[in-house]
């Protein structure tokens, strides 16, 4: 996951790795890696179309993700899912593929979400089978749109979606909407305080997921039309320069909550082939 904000635009990313062994983990590495580079580069401090910069992101992440496949001479390509969203003048725009959701909550409520690129989704929709069934479906992890496949990915956009004062943008993979519905998501964080709420959802998705559960990543705001929290729970872009971007990132085998396979020098090996993948598509200005 990664979230990065100029003084007026914000990213939001998620993506979750498929395949065996590390390869998933670079996959969704790539991806975040991808669109927080470039809103690193394009936010000045606003991005001239939301929409262009979501697909050609999400594009070169897929593209970046198959040349490393090939040029590892992999089997089978590594894939992820990919979920992101931009805010600017008090606008959302977002996109993705795969099964990670975006949720956007208002006044306890669900009044947008994301469309699962998923098997189980398309039979909820002909109303093969229930939501309730869809839950526990044996294909429920089986998705037909990704990056990385060797069929370019379906990216689905939402529309321009303006926000309103108290409005939650949630975005998160399967290992908590499978375990929280997004209608009980909504209900908890109304009204709260997300930096404490958060945790106190993926805690409950871990103790419901138990042993077998997936992995959470989840990353959330809540938009304010003045700031009325705490220091410690909000920020403010107003005094940050017109050229400046802060970013969060989630790095390929740096969470201490999860424990690695590979040894320093193979994390290490694989963040310089994954810094290399992106750069094929996606170059460095000279200078930066």
């Amino acid at each position: 996951m990664t979230y990065c904000y100029s003084r007026e635009a914000l990213l939001m990313v998620i993506a979750d790795g498929m395949g065996g062994h590390h390869y998933g983990e670079v996959a969704a590495q790539i991806a975040v890696q991808t669109l927080a580079d470039n809103f690193q580069r394009e936010a000045r401090p606003t991005l001239a179309d939301p929409f262009h910069f979501l697909q050609k992101g999400m594009t070169n992440a897929h593209r970046a993700i198959f040349d490393f496949a090939e040029r590892h001479r992999l089997s089978d390509t590594p894939r992820t899912t990919c979920v992101a969203c931009i805010v600017q003048d008090s606008i959302a725009y977002w996109a993705h593929a795969g099964d990670s959701r975006l949720f956007l909550m208002r006044g306890g409520k669900v009044i947008a979400q994301t469309r699962d690129h998923s098997r189980v989704r398309i039979l909820v929709e002909e109303g093969l089978i229930s939501e309730a069934r869809a839950a526990t479906h044996p294909d429920r992890n089986k998705i037909y749109s990704c990056l990385g496949s060797p069929t370019p990915p379906e990216i689905e956009f939402s529309r321009k979606t303006p926000l309103e004062h108290g409005d939650i943008l949630l975005l998160c993979t399967d290992g908590l909407w499978g375990e929280i519905s997004g209608d009980m998501m909504a209900i908890t964080l109304k009204g709260a305080n997300i930096v404490h709420a958060v945790p106190m959802l993926l805690s409950q998705a871990e103790t419901k997921g138990g042993p077998h559960g997936d992995n959470l990543s989840v990353v959330a705001v809540r938009w304010e039309d003045n700031y009325v929290e705490e220091a410690s729970s909000s920020i403010s872009t107003q005094t940050m320069a017109l050229d400046e971007v802060a970013t969060h990132m989630e790095e390929f085998g740096r969470d201490p909550a999860h424990k690695s396979d590979l040894s320093e020098a193979e994390i290490e090996q694989a963040i310089e082939e994954i810094r290399a993948a992106i750069d094929k598509f996606n170059p460095r200005k000279q200078g930066q």
